[in-house]
């Protein structure tokens, strides 16, 4: 019983929605609907198609308002409506395209703070690898130590310099080829 009362108690305090607005279900708007609506609008405003589109659309505007055709006069020379149209147009579009470059940039966020966490997932599993290749090795007493990384390269050094020395040799053993 304390139980119920304690979700009413909880249920009271935080803001609900009005019950009192019905709205059919094609009123009601989706954040991620009305995103992706968004991105649509700004991929396809961003589109050479669209920018034939309107440059036939206005062309037509303007020949059916200048020569007249079919009697068809409704925006005369100044071309209001026409001017009003495209500051509607503006005025829609760039909040859209706004909207589609923040979405971008948080899906952006997203995939960074993701590489991020498996690149450090990376280096904590190849740090985790080297610690455990180190103590297979101390187990197995097969350790490099400093004197024996000096013996190999003592040995390397007086192969090369005996390779040297052979190459050397064979040169001035050839006879010039010019005198």
């Amino acid at each position: 019983m304390a139980e119920s009362n304690r979700r009413d108690d909880d249920r009271l305090s935080t803001p609900g929605r009005r019950s009192s607005i019905v709205r059919p279900r094609w009123m009601r708007l989706d954040d991620d609907w009305f995103g992706r609506f968004a991105e649509w609008i700004a991929r396809k405003m961003g589109s050479p198609g669209f920018i034939v589109v309107m440059t036939v659309f206005v062309s037509v505007w303007i020949l059916l308002n200048v020569v007249g055709i079919f009697g068809w006069k409704w925006d005369p020379y100044p071309f209001i409506l026409l001017n009003l149209a495209f500051s509607t147009q503006a005025s829609y579009s760039a909040p859209l395209i706004l909207l589609a470059q923040n979405r971008q940039e948080d899906r952006d966020h997203l995939s960074l703070d993701e590489d991020r966490r498996v690149a450090e997932q990376s280096r904590a599993d190849m740090d985790f690898l080297a610690r455990e290749i180190a103590a297979l090795r101390t187990s197995m007493g097969d350790l490099t130590t400093r004197d024996f990384v000096r013996g190999e390269l003592r040995d390397q050094l007086r192969e090369l310099l005996i390779e040297l020395e052979t190459s050397d040799n064979e040169s001035k053993d050839r006879k010039p080829l010019r005198p």
